[in-house]
């Protein structure tokens, strides 16, 4: 586990002359972090690396930590927000009445307008049953993504870093955004977003890993919504991605005009190949839960 240094004044932070603030944190030795999940075995150690995490946290009382990221990973609010940009910018979508928007880019939005509109009763889910008290929160990561894994030389998870994001959340947000990073090859910043596949064998791997140590703190509705899960961050990325993209890109930063909405074509796209395979990925974890 990464360690704050104390100054040499015994506090955890240092102010400089700005106002700004800075920390030191113990070095990790011959350790390496991975953009992409390079195969299967790696795979396996990345999910076992996140069960590993969250057991170690999995008893500190959830109702003592901050909430770092308020509304973080709660899809009914990024909808409601959506719905709001939507309708402050639906008459400059038309290409008719916008000549920059160009054909392609037309059939690109009418793509993700038509994926959100189909999801929108769906996309509540995990939140519908952590109101009724089958999800509880417990203190998660609250960003898993494959390279904030450290491996070592061996090819072994050796530690999670960037916990600047650690809150109260489900367990299954860490488990779909780990997996939603790990098992498109593309990578969410490709531009083949027509050719993004969600990887049945890497997600099968992570899971395996996963849940060898996660029996220890999983209860049974854990499971039924781990694919639920999966899919739905990914859904919910790209719909924060097309959100900004309609907003005028001032949330993420991006290299030209377009290119949120290029990356919320890549999150839809991976969502459907997620539910392409859904009874795929569901045997997965029941033979998984069962073993």
């Amino acid at each position: 586990t990464p360690c704050l240094i104390a100054t040499q004044q015994g506090k955890y932070t240092w102010i400089d002359e700005s106002g700004e603030y800075w920390r030191a944190i113990s070095f990790i030795e011959d350790c390496t972090v991975c953009e992409t999940v390079e195969s299967v075995v790696h795979a396996k150690e990345v999910g076992y690396g996140l069960a590993m995490f969250h057991r170690l946290i999995s008893q500190l009382p959830v109702h003592k930590l901050a909430d770092t990221l308020p509304g973080f990973h709660i899809t009914p609010t990024y909808l409601a927000h959506y719905a709001q940009v939507l309708s402050e910018r639906a008459n400059s979508l038309d290409p008719d009445s916008d000549p920059e928007i160009a054909p392609e880019q037309a059939e690109q939005i009418q793509y993700c307008l038509s994926f959100i509109e189909a999801r929108k009763d769906w996309a509540s889910v995990l939140e519908q049953a952590k109101a009724t008290g089958q999800l509880q929160l417990r203190p998660i990561h609250g960003d898993p993504k494959v390279n904030n894994i450290m491996m070592d030389a061996r090819g072994k998870a050796m530690s999670l870093i960037d916990l600047d994001t650690l809150k109260p959340g489900l367990v299954h947000y860490d488990i779909g955004d780990c997996l939603r990073s790990g098992c498109n090859l593309l990578g969410e910043e490709t531009e083949d977003w027509q050719n993004v596949v969600f990887d049945a064998e890497l997600a099968q791997a992570m899971l395996q890993g996963y849940l060898s140590l996660a029996k220890d703190f999983l209860s049974e509705p854990d499971y039924d919504y781990l694919y639920d899960g999966i899919r739905l961050i990914a859904f919910e990325l790209g719909l924060r991605f097309f959100t900004d993209y309609l907003a005028g890109n001032i949330y993420f930063k991006v290299k030209h005009p377009t290119h949120n909405l290029m990356r919320s074509l890549v999150q839809f796209k991976l969502t459907e190949s997620i539910e392409a395979q859904e009874n795929t990925l569901r045997s997965i974890i029941q033979t998984l839960r069962m073993a």
